[in-house]
């Protein structure tokens, strides 16, 4: 065999030898998305996997962090079950059974890894149990999280095979804190036109002197309201004008504790309020007078609003410091400058 010849035979050879590998790459590729990669949803290669519209009554789940059941009463509410009377917003618990009826796997695997690797032996990263009224249970388990994050494995029913692999939704919605389904309570509409007076009572000294008292009072005519404090006339102050537009638009921002411990309405500042806001009002039509409390105590650990209470409800709420800073400076300084 000649020089050329074997020069040829090598180039050729190494030619082969990169295509080999070249192929062997791209077939490794698609093994591991095969088996890592869980099929878009809008694709999936299975039907739903509860195929009758079945109405559930209880539905109990283990989110990695806490347990929350909720139950339909007699008037078919959802309540909470560790405290019924807890203004439960349903919104996320008919999400979670909405997605229970159209629940579809993106992917089965019937032949694939132990329950330990997908995270389905001892620790689950979650657990659902819903029931009917007539005794029909449902039972998932989710694992890990796939490889990209935005799916979960799953068993269904206490059955070891299939293994399913779902879309996150059903684990985000299951995410939500108890607190954040709370009907928050609204304040009355306070517009400038009903409102007959404002009491702002600043913190009491060390010496549990009461603190400093403001007064505004409404003066109205057909047209147009006054404000006097003190007997002067405020109307054109710039911190009236501030003062009543946050109060027209007060709003809860979330509950913080539903039935606080004394120790926990310390901690909030309660035992010593930073303020305490009295709103007198008389709707259009009304003749009696209506009040509107609301004590303010310490800023919240996230700096981002106060912890408040509203009326003689014990429940603390958080409201932004944004819709309180006019009425934190009156509360202090009253009207000066």
């Amino acid at each position: 065999m000649t020089w050329k010849e074997r020069r040829t035979i090598t180039i050729l050879s190494s030619i082969l030898l990169v295509l080999v590998i070249a192929l062997l790459i791209v077939l490794g590729i698609r093994y591991r998305q095969s088996r890592e990669t869980p099929v878009d949803s809008t694709e999936a290669s299975g039907d739903a996997l509860l195929t009758t519209a079945d109405e559930y009554t209880s539905l109990s789940y283990y989110n990695g962090s806490a347990t929350l059941s909720f139950s339909l009463d007699e008037t078919g509410t959802w309540i909470w079950i560790d405290d019924p009377s807890f203004p439960l917003d349903d919104t996320t618990v008919t999400a979670i059974l909405s997605e229970l009826s159209s629940l579809k796997p993106q992917q089965t695997i019937t032949d694939g890894d132990t329950l330990e690797s997908y995270g389905l032996a001892d620790n689950p990263t979650a657990t659902l149990d819903a029931a009917t009224a007539e005794g029909k249970n449902l039972h998932l388990i989710l694992g890990n999280a796939t490889t990209d994050g935005d799916s979960y494995y799953m068993l269904m029913n206490d059955q070891e095979s299939p293994v399913y692999i779902i879309a996150d939704t059903l684990y985000t919605h299951m995410q939500t804190p108890i607190y954040d389904m709370m009907l928050l309570p609204e304040f009355p509409e306070l517009t400038e036109d009903i409102i007959q007076s404002i009491t702002i009572q600043g913190p009491s000294a060390e010496d549990g002197t009461p603190g400093n008292i403001t007064v505004l009072t409404a003066q109205h005519t057909e047209d147009t309201t006054t404000w006097r404090s003190s007997g002067a006339n405020v109307t054109d102050d710039p911190t009236v004008e501030a003062l009543l537009d946050d109060i027209s638009s007060l709003t809860m921002d979330k509950c913080v504790d539903y039935h606080p411990s004394d120790e926990a309405a310390d901690i909030c500042g309660f035992t010593s309020p930073a303020a305490a806001l009295t709103v007198t009002y008389r709707t259009a039509g009304s003749e009696a007078d209506q009040t509107m409390k609301l004590t303010i105590g310490a800023t919240a650990v996230d700096g981002t609003g106060r912890y408040v209470r509203l009326g003689d409800d014990s429940t603390i709420y958080l409201l932004p410091t944004a819709s309180l800073d006019p009425l934190m400076r009156v509360s202090v300084n009253g009207l000066e400058n």
